[in-house]
């Protein structure tokens, strides 16, 4: 078996829950190494994409893709391969986004590590947030609906809760509420361990599902200072 093949079938078990039925949604194909194999792509390109890949940029991709320890050293040589450049990340995007449409949450899923690796070096830049942009842009996401899982996993622009919940600013209280319903839900740390995810997106998780939390508040608490 090739390192490449290898390194697939370890990766996979990080999008792919022990029992799928119930999440089957937002799980890949069975045995889809293309997937996985586009994956490890984007997840190394990104850590090249501010020109700079970092040492904690790989950790952080091998936290998310848990190769074992007697892998870990073809995992590194087939990553920092892959991050040699940027170029063809585009055709990468495309390839998940084309075959896994009907799966946002999937896809989501990948942008959620994609955005742990751009931030595993206390930084996200400019460049890497132009990456994210286009890759959630080839998936099929609005420009709305990246300004969520941005905000979600950066935190919202100052005075903007909003854009956390995926609403554009003054959206009436029902949306409010109803955003805030479905994402609390869809995000839960619970709803991941149901699915079978990596410990590092378990994390992502209670992180997403704090900054909805907040953000729901927050538009409450302006709510009220209105009427007040």
């Amino acid at each position: 078996m090739s390192v490449w093949s290898r390194i697939l079938e370890l990766a996979s078990s990080a999008f792919e829950p022990d029992e799928p039925a119930p999440f089957e949604e937002c799980a890949p194909q069975p045995n889809d190494v293309g997937f996985t194999a586009a994956v490890i792509g984007l997840a190394a390109k990104m850590a090249k994409a501010d020109g700079y890949a970092a040492q904690v940029e790989l950790e952080a991709a091998q936290r998310v893709f848990r190769p074992p320890p007697a892998e870990e050293g073809n995992f590194r040589r087939a990553f920092v391969l892959a991050q040699q450049t940027v170029l063809g990340f585009e055709s990468y995007a495309k390839q998940i986004g084309r075959k896994y449409k009907a799966r946002p949450c999937l896809l989501e899923d990948v942008l959620d590590g994609l955005f742990h690796i751009a931030g595993a070096d206390g930084d996200v830049s400019a460049d890497e947030l132009a990456y994210l942009a286009e890759v959630a842009r080839l998936f099929g996401f609005s420009e709305l609906e990246f300004r969520r899982i941005r905000a979600t996993n950066l935190g919202p622009e100052a005075g903007d809760p909003y854009a956390v919940l995926g609403l554009p600013p003054g959206a009436s209280a029902e949306a409010v509420r109803q955003a805030w319903r479905k994402l609390a839900a869809d995000n839960h740390p619970d709803t991941m361990l149901a699915r079978g995810a990596a410990p590092e997106f378990v994390a992502i998780a209670v992180e997403k599902t704090a900054a909805i939390n907040a953000a729901y508040a927050a538009i409450r608490e302006q709510a009220a200072a209105i009427v007040d």
